[in-house]
């Protein structure tokens, strides 16, 4: 394939963008060579500027989960940009997705909408500080939830030491809020809690984690965790940001039979469009502002396309809630196929599944938290992506990333992509 074009742009992009990119992943340094531009996209399929066609697995990080440029989102977006794009003031659609979402989702009653995952995922955190009345809090490593500072915290030595920031700006004073556990290790969390009694406002945690590849949790663990934050008086969080309304209308919490305190909604929610929202019962919400102490806002918060977009699509899944069977289908169909072209490599290999999110990881441990996520051999990866690129398939560009299926995905489509790791398997090995 050619790149030439998109070469030229991320020349032209690193003059006046840091590193050529609005957020890092997209600048191939964990792969190497220059990132694809893209310039248009339509079904399950990504078209670059040099004119080259992938089939998409990444679906815009989670949002797309019924193609690119569905055709209902996209009627429904431009309809209400004739109307305005933002107004700084309520409107209707805000209630009507709110009802929508309380109404798919177990055990909230009540939503706000902000403007991305990482401010959804703050909020909650500031919203169970206000609740509570404590101040720390227990995150995983491995586990992403924005780029807020206290979610960069690197972990201590132990359960009384505290963690250091990794990433400069980052304050130590936060650190000390931050508490690291290890994901799918419920002792780890059972040691903080003890060391830090009556301090621990909130555990947060992706309930499968996406950001160290695709981590579901054991079933002892989570149902676990809940158990610890109920006996503590601690609030749970559930990051579902990636697999809200993607694994099942509840999203995760339906999928693992778990219901958690608080939850943080990104992605799906909407449409594509910039979107976060957090949620709860009642009586945590009402102490959000105005009813309540704990401030949040923002002028975009409930922008009118954001809100159309996200409508248009819970609508759409919640009208034909066999989308999510059909994804865990193409997805193990995925998952048989890769297998059957790595089995006779030789090639050391996991595949962790579950829903419509899929990860591969080149190592021979079972890959269950950061530390064996991270055992994985980083320069087989840059030779696999480049190769499936080269193919005409679009994987994420980091090892540390979940891929998400999209409905529009054929399995003429899953197909072309199993015969593509056949093709370079030799250059793999």
């Amino acid at each position: 394939m050619v790149y030439q074009r998109s070469s030229e742009l991320f020349a032209e992009a690193k003059k006046v963008i840091p590193g050529g990119v609005n957020s890092p992943v997209r600048a191939f340094k964990a792969v190497g060579g220059d990132p694809i531009f893209i310039e248009r996209a339509k079904g399950a399929y990504l078209y670059d500027v040099d004119g080259n066609r992938y089939i998409d697995f990444i679906a815009s990080w989670g949002p797309l989960i019924l193609g690119h440029a569905y055709q209902p989102l996209v009627d429904a977006v431009t309809e209400r940009a004739k109307k305005g794009t933002s107004f700084g003031i309520p409107t209707e659609i805000e209630t009507e997705l709110a009802k929508l979402a309380v109404d798919m989702v177990p055990g909230i009653d009540k939503i706000r909408f902000v403007n991305s995952g990482t401010e959804a995922c703050m909020s909650a955190v500031r919203l169970a500080r206000g609740y509570s009345g404590r101040d720390k809090i227990i995150k995983f490593a491995g586990c992403y939830h924005g780029h807020a500072d206290a979610f960069l915290i690197q972990a201590g030595s132990g359960a009384v030491t505290f963690g250091s920031p990794n990433s400069p700006g980052v304050t130590q004073g936060t650190a000390r809020d931050t508490l690291l556990a290890r994901y799918n290790d419920l002792e780890s969390v059972r040691v903080l809690i003890e060391a830090n009694e009556n301090d621990i406002a909130a555990v947060i945690i992706e309930p499968v984690a996406g950001n160290m590849g695709c981590i579901p949790p054991d079933e002892n663990f989570i149902q676990g965790l809940r158990q610890l934050c109920t006996d503590a008086g601690i609030l749970l969080i559930f990051d579902e940001v990636m697999t809200g309304f993607r694994l099942a209308p509840g999203g995760a919490q339906e999928v693992l039979g778990i219901e958690a305190d608080i939850l943080a909604f990104g992605k799906v929610i909407g449409g594509g469009l910039p979107v976060g929202a957090f949620a709860a019962r009642s009586e945590i919400m009402d102490y959000l502002a105005p009813e309540g102490p704990v401030y949040q806002a923002g002028t975009l918060s409930g922008n009118p396309l954001a809100m159309s977009a996200g409508f248009a699509m819970l609508s759409a899944l919640n009208n034909d809630r066999e989308v999510f069977q059909r994804l865990a289908e193409k997805t193990q169909y995925l998952h048989h196929g890769l297998d059957k072209v790595l089995d006779k490599t030789g090639i050391a290999y996991q595949i962790n599944r579950l829903g419509s999110m899929i990860s591969l990881h080149f190592t021979s441990d079972k890959v269950i938290d950061f530390e064996s996520s991270a055992t994985g051999n980083n320069p087989r990866f840059k030779r696999y992506f480049h190769g499936m690129l080269r193919e005409g398939i679009y994987l994420p560009p980091s090892a540390f990333e979940s891929y998400f299926l999209n409905d529009a995905l054929s399995y003429e489509d899953l197909d072309r992509t199993i015969e593509a790791l056949e093709k370079i398997i030799s250059e793999i090995q």
